[in-house]
């Protein structure tokens, strides 16, 4: 079946109304809000606990990388749902993708063990 451009006619007007209503609440929150600004305010609080010190320790590598393998395998489940819902439809072709899709995300994930790149010192 042939799809033309006013299929997609309500994804537009969604994400127009998405977007409408976040920029429009920012605006609106911006110029509603009180603006008094003193020098107890605007100073840094954390907990309730005096700030001392410089706020930028470094973090160490490990924390960044484990945050980007787990984003990188979150996505990648994310794409397991539109195949787990049209899996009749996509047949036999669509579960020899997914078999090679699903090595090549365990091929990763293996790599990564392998290099302990989640273990922590």
């Amino acid at each position: 079946m042939q799809s033309n451009q006013l299929d997609y006619l309500p994804i537009l007007i969604q994400f127009v109304l998405a977007v409408g209503f976040v920029v429009g609440t920012i605006i609106v929150s911006g110029k509603l809000g009180p603006k008094r600004s003193s020098s107890k305010k605007d100073k840094n609080f954390e907990c309730g606990i005096e700030s001392i010190g410089n706020a930028r320790i470094p973090f160490s590598v490990k924390y960044f990388l484990v945050a980007i393998l787990f984003v990188l395998f979150d996505v990648e489940v994310i794409f397991l749902y539109p195949w787990a819902v049209n899996f009749k439809e996509l047949g036999m072709e669509g579960m020899v993708k997914m078999v090679i899709f699903m090595t090549l995300l365990l091929i990763g994930f293996f790599y990564i063990i392998k290099k302990k790149a989640l273990e922590w010192e």
